[in-house]
């Protein structure tokens, strides 16, 4: 999953662990990489001008605001996510809010309920828009 291949998937390491049975009430500001396996009540965020990743498993939920360059996520979100390059949403994957992307992975599973935004250079964002099929 982490793998160097050259591709866009994020290749940090995870340095930092928050969990299973473990519940973190507040904001956590992080630099590198975190995995959590536990709850969080309070935003997500990756260190100012520093790459960030975030890996949820598939027991982990944050109930907040997610900020980071990458995540990949197999657990519950209920908040908006907003990743500045890559976003993975595994097969246990359940988002509440909107996801905003460079790079976007999903798997067959994954919930989102809300609005996928992609994010062309970083400063303007664009809904991605459904055309409806028409019927000549």
């Amino acid at each position: 999953m982490f793998g160097s291949k050259g591709g866009s998937k994020p290749h940090n390491n995870i340095e930092c662990l928050i969990g299973a049975g473990t519940t973190v009430e507040g904001n956590i500001i992080f630099a590198g990489g975190l995995r959590v396996d536990g709850r969080v009540r309070g935003d997500v965020i990756a260190a100012d001008s520093k790459p960030g990743t975030l890996v949820l498993s598939e027991q982990a939920q944050i109930e907040g605001e997610i900020r980071v360059s990458d995540v990949v996520i197999n657990g519950t979100v209920i908040g908006p996510v907003h990743a500045s390059e890559y976003v993975e949403l595994q097969p246990k994957a359940n988002v509440t809010g909107d996801v905003h992307y460079r790079t976007l992975e999903i798997q067959l599973g994954a919930v989102v309920q809300g609005k996928l935004v992609y994010q062309s250079d970083g400063k303007s964002e664009n809904v991605v828009q459904l055309k409806p099929a028409t019927v000549d």
